[in-house]
């Protein structure tokens, strides 16, 4: 009977987890960047790599290889790899990353800016002056510890 309700218990709590709202929007967030990846490798295989590929004289970029005493080094593989990845990083800054940022600092929601820090008296590390407990020495803070 308790290992019963022991496992009830987990499963209550995992669903707790399981549906909580970051959690939900972690996992769209992956499978959106995947999706969004697989468009971008295939925009890179079709378009980028065989412009590549015409600057080297070769069909398929992806191709290219070189071989030392029998091992084979795919570069043109990791040159698709990290184009694809550059591709990804530019688009996902610009279109995601910025215009957050500008919302963010147009709502006045730009929390790192604007919250008041001061050091901690034991090991001055700047820290935000509500803290009543400092994050990296855990020394505990009084009403008056900005002041010191």
């Amino acid at each position: 009977m308790k290992v019963v309700g022991r496992f009830a218990s987990i499963l209550k709590e995992f669903r707790a987890f399981a549906l909580r709202a970051n959690a939900v929007d972690l996992a769209i967030g992956v499978a959106l960047g995947a999706a969004f990846t697989a468009v971008v490798q295939a925009i890179v295989a079709g378009l980028f790599t065989p412009l590549i590929a015409a600057l080297f004289g070769k069909q398929d970029f992806s191709q290219l290889f070189f071989t030392v005493h029998g091992s084979r080094f795919q570069y043109g593989l990791v040159v698709n790899t990290f184009v694809t990845l550059m591709i990804v990083a530019i688009v996902l800054f610009f279109v995601v990353v910025k215009p957050l940022n500008a919302l963010r600092r147009r709502l006045g929601l730009d929390t790192n800016a604007s919250l008041p820090k001061a050091s901690c008296p034991a090991c001055f590390t700047e820290i935000d002056l509500r803290a009543r407990r400092c994050p990296s020495c855990t020394e505990s803070l009084n009403e008056s510890w900005s002041d010191v």
